[in-house]
């Protein structure tokens, strides 16, 4: 795993996450998950159950969102027929601790085997894909090079290979630091991934820009893999801009039906 501490302990954290604490109360059909991650500290994550039949999505969203802000985006997964579980971070929503990447890294793969075995206890369909958002999509592709026998794909939305290149692009506070050894580590990493993945972007997203998308569809060895790009849409707007395509991609994505093609 590559070794975030010099970022974690540097000023850059506050660039780069901005935890809340809001949460709801579930809506109907919804149930929270508190997974334990550390003494003390755990990691609340919301299932928004549509039909215990239907495949699952675990979500890890952005650094400014939290799971609760999907109470009225779940609704759109399960018109596709898809199930959407969303975990929040340490500091975000109702979970303990403050973030930081050394703890996203390591959580995820406990939310990851914490959500597989909730899916099982309760007897729900366990067919699982992981999708990340910006931030998110670190967990995201951690995991699918970590389990690709445990999950069916991965999808990245508006996201990275690596922080580091998030931190050059917005031309962080970075002096003194050397993120070259975890920016190699991560590509060598994606390099090796060979789930299915679908990679989606807005043509217009100024904030991770639409050349990461591209170099991140290029690096993973995936034999089926897609990239879409969203014309008109910025990094915030690309759910809304084209909200059927959008969610039509995904569902096609999770039903199998897309192959490969080159952008």
């Amino acid at each position: 795993m590559a070794d975030y501490s010099q970022i974690d302990r540097s000023p850059l954290l506050s660039f780069l996450f901005y935890p809340r604490g809001d949460t709801t109360p579930c809506p109907e059909g919804a149930f929270d998950l508190l997974v334990p991650v550390e003494k003390g500290i755990s990691i609340a994550c919301r299932f928004y159950a549509g039909h215990p039949g239907w495949p699952w999505i675990l979500f890890f969203h952005g650094n400014g969102e939290v799971a609760s802000d999907y109470d009225e985006i779940a609704p759109f997964y399960h018109q596709k027929e898809i199930n959407l579980v969303v975990a929040d971070y340490r500091g975000y929503g109702a979970s303990g601790g403050s973030p930081g990447f050394t703890h996203l890294i390591h959580d995820g793969h406990l939310v990851f085997k914490a959500v597989r075995e909730e899916l099982s206890r309760k007897g729900l369909e366990e067919s699982l894909w992981v999708m990340g958002r910006s931030m998110g999509s670190l967990s995201a592709v951690d995991l699918a090079y970590h389990y690709p026998e445990e999950m069916k794909g991965v999808i990245v939305e508006s996201g990275f290979a690596s922080v580091t290149r998030l931190i050059k692009h917005l031309n962080l506070p970075a002096r003194g630091l050397n993120l070259d050894p975890i920016e190699e580590e991560r590509l060598a990493m994606i390099r090796q991934i060979a789930v299915p993945a679908l990679i989606l972007h807005g043509e217009l997203d100024m904030l991770v820009p639409l050349q990461e998308a591209k170099d991140l569809y290029h690096h993973l060895n995936s034999s089926k893999k897609n990239l879409v790009i969203i014309p008109n849409a910025d990094h915030n707007t690309i759910m809304f801009v084209d909200l059927k395509r959008y969610f039509s991609e995904i569902q096609e994505f999770v039903q199998g039906t897309k192959l490969s093609k080159i952008p």
